[in-house]
């Protein structure tokens, strides 16, 4: 929680490569509150909404995609988590995402 706002924040810590420094280099700033935050792309958040898999998660992984809709770039979602099932000896991820396109 962020004191002086009142507003939950999630925090990510990133490690010093790979596919948090991606997300990082596509950073932007919100305003929330009169606060400036950093913010991951709606196709990254996406992606690490998928990768973490808890059911509030693919919950939230599905209104992103609902709101942002043919703003997303599918393609960019497709690539990473392909890459991830890859590094990761995984077979669920793009499974997952085409489940959360469907509903």
């Amino acid at each position: 929680m962020h004191n002086r706002s009142a507003v939950p924040v999630d925090l990510v810590l990133a490690g010093p490569v790979g596919l948090e420094q991606e997300f990082l280099a596509r950073v932007h700033q919100v305003d929330l509150g009169g606060i400036e935050v950093p913010m991951i792309s709606p196709e990254d958040l996406v992606v690490a909404k998928i990768l973490a898999g808890r059911p509030k998660d693919l919950e939230d992984a599905h209104g992103i995609i609902r709101e942002q809709g043919d703003l997303l770039d599918l393609d960019r979602i497709r690539t990473l988590l392909g890459r991830l099932e890859e590094a990761l000896d995984r077979r669920d991820l793009l499974r997952e995402l085409d489940k959360l396109m469907d509903r």
